[in-house]
């Protein structure tokens, strides 16, 4: 029986296109994944909620996820968070906070 046919080598230009999404891929999963960490200290949330929280603002103001979690990081060091992606942060926090923690409020002032 013969031996399948091996697929060609990448060619340097892949491998480095490979290298260059490979590398953004672990920026963005880092910039998220402190988005989570604000949200749940803004919102008081247990850590299963920070991703779902996230993913509803994207979804609900149709901006990349990558680009809400970088809006969020930044919030507070610019004291500014696009006023979309506010209403609706705050919108997906009332849905997900906990019955028990609702009343205590959010968590550390944020500008």
């Amino acid at each position: 029986m013969p031996e399948p046919e091996k697929p060609p080598a990448p060619t340097t230009a892949a491998v480095e296109r490979e290298l260059l999404q490979l590398r953004r891929a672990v920026v963005s999963h880092a910039v998220i994944d402190q988005a989570i960490g604000v949200v749940l200290v803004y919102g008081g949330l247990l850590p299963a909620a920070g991703w779902q929280v996230l993913k509803e603002v994207s979804q609900h103001t149709n901006t990349k996820l990558r680009e809400v979690a970088e809006h969020v990081v930044q919030w507070p060091h610019r004291a500014w968070l696009p006023p979309e992606i506010r209403r609706h942060l705050d919108a997906a926090l009332e849905r997900h906070a906990a019955p028990s923690r609702r009343p205590l409020g959010r968590g550390p002032a944020l500008p």
